[in-house]
């Protein structure tokens, strides 16, 4: 795991992230070592930005959340996603399920969309929380902070704010997870040459979708929001009820 951290700046009062598009010293990983999920989702990802930015109100009409800057970061979507997976070695697995809690969000409320000034903390926070549900090993609050660019105090703020936003709705089933897979490739596949996505969900994790149990989390599951879906045009609903 990656214990250095170079170049990090401090979190800036008017919102913006502590940390660099390029980064002195920073060495990416060879494009065909990272997951694929991380250019899957970082497309997916700016395709919606790009399409809520240009529906956004006006200044003085949006709802201002703690996961809203002021500015636009300057690291992209791309990059930053990079950097989590590099610093922090959380598993791919955790990025399909942060983007699952991202849609339960934006599906439980509405005026809520995802743009520019908040997508990075939802990523941060997202992904922090998903890894604390699946992996074994991982860091603490304090170590994500340092790598999101922003104050230990702000990420814990953001955690709880998430948490209670997705009312601690945290499960995520096989047959979910499996369709956010599919709903993601779909999106990559419209958009330039397709790639499958790791599929690696914890043992521990995947429900027998013939248990009861299962049957009744599946029914309580929205829709895919329609926040992620005017993305693309028609593809598979996920999750599926």
């Amino acid at each position: 795991m990656q214990s250095g951290i170079r170049r990090e700046r401090p979190a800036t009062e008017d919102g913006g992230l502590g940390v660099e598009e390029e980064e002195e010293g920073y060495e990416c990983p060879p494009e065909s070592q990272l997951p694929r999920i991380l250019a899957v989702l970082s497309y997916a990802l700016q395709r919606l930005v790009t399409r809520n930015d240009q529906c956004a109100l006006p200044a003085d009409g949006k709802k201002i959340t703690v996961f809203h800057g002021v500015r636009s970061p300057s690291i992209t979507v791309a990059k930053y996603l990079e950097r989590i997976y590099k610093y922090t070695s959380c598993s791919p697995s955790c990025f399909v399920v942060g983007y699952v809690y991202i849609d339960r969000l934006v599906h439980r409320q509405p005026d809520f969309p995802v743009i520019s000034l908040n997508i990075h903390r939802l990523l941060l926070t997202s992904v922090m929380i998903a890894a604390k549900m699946l992996d074994d090993a991982h860091y603490n609050n304090a170590f994500y902070a340092r790598v999101g660019g922003i104050s230990n105090t702000e990420l814990n703020r953001l955690e709880i704010d998430f948490l209670f936003r997705l009312g601690f709705r945290l499960k995520v089933t096989g047959k979910v997870f499996e369709s956010y897979c599919l709903h993601l490739e779909k999106e990559m596949l419209l958009g330039t040459a397709g790639q499958r996505i790791e599929r690696t969900l914890p043992e521990f994790h995947r429900v027998s979708l013939e248990s009861d149990s299962a049957k009744r989390e599946e029914s309580k599951v929205p829709r895919c929001s329609s926040a992620t879906a005017m993305v693309v045009g028609h593809h598979p609903d996920p999750p599926s009820r």
